[in-house]
């Protein structure tokens, strides 16, 4: 079939995540084709170093035969198992208990989801169940931080706090309360790590106390938050945010769904902050994006409060594809090869990418690079001074994206004119060299732009 083809089918009949649908329709599809290590190809043959992973998700990289043989070994011997009826199948049961081994602390059971946004989904009905089997039924608030993300589904989408996932949708409900985030670069207290850290916790308890301090059942938090623009707490946040909610009898969600498995060095961001939240949620790179998995960790306090509380009646929550065997497969070998060498390899490749970054602080357009890891994000300003963002005039989301593109270069380009990285962990000193030359090209074609300019005179 040729691309103009399918181009033409797209257009008629795939509802594309978070797109405009008549702007797509307009555009039309870039069609992928091929990709190896970390080098994507669409079918014009147009090769580009994928600085994104794809959506943050294939940590291993593209084209890994291993991984490819552990899906075809379980589809052959067990495509399907369901874990209903006390079912299930080793591959699923195996990732599980690996996977408990690595956590944080008393992260000891594993719910098995189809992705990030049906994992965070799971934790608010393990969570208002766990409330109830305690005997705390009004404790039935939720809260999370202001540019935070948690899904796209009808829950989580409340919970998270960008403007675009509650417009048109009725969102958030009533019981999804926000704090501000910690934004270093345009926090009202100023970047000083110990003055964000103490505007955060005031806002935590004044939020409580306004709700009601027996009401709240649960906090959310990223330890970098990624769609609202990769903003990274200081050192000791996640901490001193995680001790009020032990002392507030608040329930510490801690959503790895992006910085899970490598992304920002360890195998868990958890793990750097130091501390073991209550429940915690992943995703993407748990099967670096190879097939469709999620992840809910349980602490052995949140389990067993649940499992006594039910007794012997079953708790109603499950998916059909919950502990997909075929999934599970994937996860266990992506595991081994994150083991094997690709974390190493990601934490040496993530001190070049933000190197590489920062030596771009010089440009005009640059105010800020931030990161941890091999997740990072440069912030453009129109001066410098007054952190003045890029005009909506320059349509940063589609006109950085297309000069990235056509420079051989995949990045996430926000509308408030952030540029966001999350190349995979396999990624050669030339892959990265490569990010940091087509993105200085990149930038100095902005600063070209005529609306760009007309903004800096």
């Amino acid at each position: 079939m040729t691309s103009n083809s399918l181009v033409e089918l797209d257009r008629a009949h795939l509802v594309h995540p978070v797109a405009s649908y008549r702007g797509h329709e307009r555009a039309g599809v870039r069609v992928l084709k091929s990709a190896k290590g970390a080098t994507v190809t669409d079918a014009t043959g147009h090769s580009m170093i994928d600085g994104f992973a794809g959506l943050w998700c294939v940590n291993a990289g593209y084209g890994i035969e291993s991984i490819v043989e552990a899906a075809a070994k379980q589809m052959r011997e067990l495509p399907y198992a369901t874990g209903y009826f006390s079912l299930g199948s080793e591959s699923a049961i195996r990732l599980a208990a690996e996977l408990a081994d690595r956590a944080p602390g008393d992260l000891n059971h594993v719910y098995f989801t189809l992705g990030g946004s049906d994992a965070v989904d799971s934790t608010v009905r393990f969570i208002r169940y766990y409330q109830h089997a305690r005997g705390t039924p009004q404790k039935d608030q939720f809260m999370s931080l202001a540019s935070g993300y948690h899904g796209s589904s009808t829950v989580g989408a409340g919970l998270t706090a960008l403007p675009l996932f509650h417009a048109g949708f009725g969102l958030p409900f009533d019981w999804q309360h926000k704090i501000p985030s910690h934004y270093a670069y345009r926090n009202p207290v100023g970047s000083d790590p110990a003055a964000i850290i103490a505007a955060s916790v005031a806002a935590l308890r004044a939020k409580v106390e306004e709700i009601g301090p027996d009401r709240v059942a649960a906090f959310y938090a990223e330890p970098i938050q990624g769609s609202g623009g990769v903003l990274v707490p200081p050192d000791g946040w996640m901490k001193a945010m995680r001790e009020v909610c032990r002392e507030l009898d608040i329930l510490f969600v801690a959503d790895e769904v992006i910085t899970g498995f490598g992304r920002t060095g360890p195998l868990f961001a958890c793990t750097d902050e130091g501390i073991v939240p209550d429940l915690m949620t992943t995703a993407k790179g748990l099967t670096s994006g190879y097939v469709p998995m999620g992840a809910v960790f349980l602490s052995d306090h949140v389990y067993n409060t649940i499992a006594d509380g039910a007794g012997e009646a079953a708790v109603g929550h499950g998916y059909t594809y919950s502990a997909h065997p075929v999934s599970a497969a994937v996860g266990l070998e992506v595991l081994r090869l994150y083991e094997a060498g690709l974390l190493e390899n990601g934490r040496r490749a993530g001190a070049r990418l933000m190197a590489g970054l920062r030596s771009l602080s010089d440009h005009p357009l640059v105010g800020d690079v931030r990161g941890r890891g091999m997740l990072a994000a440069i912030e453009l300003v129109t001066d410098k001074a007054r952190k003045t963002p890029l005009p909506a005039a320059a349509d940063p989301s589609h006109r950085i994206f297309d000069r990235a593109w056509d420079n051989g270069l995949v990045i996430r380009a926000f509308a408030t004119g952030i540029l966001g990285y999350a190349p995979p962990l396999c990624c050669t000193d030339a892959d990265i060299d490569g990010i940091i030359e087509r993105t200085r090209m990149t930038l100095d074609q902005t600063l070209e732009d005529p609306d760009v300019r007309a903004a800096m005179a």
